[in-house]
């Protein structure tokens, strides 16, 4: 029986997502066995030009030396992907920017042996875009440079790809992805694509390697029963920090996530000096369950000073929003906008800390787990152990560890 073959020809502006999801699909597509190779142009250019290809004029559409030489790449990676799927490969991922419609039209025209769908990856989140720059200001050909220098250049190069950026619109078979959100915006598909339902299943999934979802350690705070606030560790929270991180001092953690509140990134420091080039990226969409006028107080003084408040939110957790606050219910859209860039930046990671709070806890863990909404104000986060999370297609895995005796 002949074997279904597949071009996918990414499509977007850089630090979009772009070879994540192109990495990701390869994974998966393996998986079941499906042959796949990426045909990376930026891993080409690196390559043949070694890294003085970052000077931003490089990739100036009137540059007409640059324009011939990521022609000439460019179409490296054509051949070389249709030679990949004329022996035993199944799918070939071209994966650059292929912004322009002339570009788009040159592989239509010379990649007709076999059908062909386009992913556009689209993403103007001003935060994450900042992040991606970050990550991408990494790589070997900014070496020489300033961090402020590498940014502002790195712009630049994407404001020459803007110039002569045509959105998907003309091709026969397409998907047009919000890369941070993992929603289809628009789709077009034309002919029958050979392993689409498994492609597109896969492109709207959060997926999760390990995630190690972690409580922030003892405040004194904890200690008064009071809710909120900005409370600093005890020094049974530092201890607690401190055996995390020897309990993690073998695993290789790039990024540690918590929130804008020092108890989270007091606990995360710790774990980061035992780790070999690891950040902390305190995102605001992890801080703390905003408990309003309540905020600071114990749940003693909130029961006998405002009867009222407790009583009603005792009957029903989840929907009740303090006064002058937020509630579990209106956490929901921000959470899972936290988890979705916590993903997204530390994508191709094999593994992913948080470090977060009881009520922000609670909220990811039932964003995979799908517990029934009245149950989630009551899922168990003890400060003395951590939920390790695998969530992908094929695997769910929730295990609460103990990290000290």
């Amino acid at each position: 029986m002949k074997k279904k073959k597949l071009y996918i020809i990414m499509v977007g502006l850089p630090a979009r997502g772009k070879s994540t999801i192109a990495k990701k699909l390869k994974e998966n597509l393996e998986k079941d066995n499906i042959k796949t190779r990426i045909f990376n142009n930026g891993d080409l250019r690196r390559r043949l030009l070694g890294d003085e290809t970052w000077r931003p004029e490089f990739y100036d559409p009137k540059n007409k030396e640059g324009v011939a030489l990521r022609e000439k790449i460019a179409l490296i990676n054509i051949n070389g992907a249709q030679k990949y799927l004329s022996t035993k490969g199944q799918v070939a991922i071209l994966d650059a920017t292929n912004v322009s419609q002339r570009r788009r039209d040159k592989i239509v025209a010379m990649l007709k042996d076999h059908p062909q769908l386009f992913i556009e990856c689209i993403n103007d989140d001003e935060n994450i875009l900042e992040a991606s720059i970050l990550r991408k200001i990494s790589l070997s050909e900014f070496n020489k440079l300033d961090t402020q220098t590498a940014i502002n250049i790195f712009k630049q190069r994407i404001n020459y790809y803007k110039s002569i950026y045509s959105h998907l619109k003309n091709e026969k078979n397409f998907v047009k992805l919000h890369s941070l959100n993992n929603q289809i915006m628009e789709e077009e598909i034309g002919q029958d694509i050979p392993f689409y339902h498994r492609i597109r299943d896969f492109l709207v999934t959060d997926t999760v390697k390990n995630m190690f979802l972690i409580r922030h350690g003892e405040t004194y705070f904890n200690l008064e029963d009071r809710i909120g606030g900005d409370s600093d560790l005890t020094d049974n929270g530092k201890a607690q920090a401190r055996a995390l991180a020897l309990h993690f001092k073998t695993k290789k953690i790039p990024f540690i996530f918590t929130s804008k509140m020092k108890r989270t990134i007091q606990t995360a420091e710790p774990i980061r000096q035992l780790q070999k080039d690891c950040a902390i990226i305190a995102l605001e969409e992890f801080d703390e369950i905003d408990s309003g006028i309540c905020e600071c107080m114990s749940y003693e003084e909130i029961r006998r000073e405002m009867p009222q408040v407790y009583s009603r939110r005792k009957e029903d957790k989840y929907n009740y929003i303090y006064p002058k606050g937020e509630g579990y219910v209106s956490m929901k859209k921000r959470i899972d906008m936290g988890i979705k860039k916590a993903l997204y930046l530390a994508s191709n990671s094999q593994n992913i800390m948080i470090v977060g709070h009881q009520a922000v806890n609670r909220m990811i863990l039932s964003h995979f787990l799908y517990r029934r909404t009245e149950d989630v104000p009551y899922i168990y986060i003890p400060q003395d152990k951590y939920y390790h999370i695998i969530a992908t297609q094929d695997k769910k895995l929730f295990q609460l560890r103990k990290y000290k005796d």
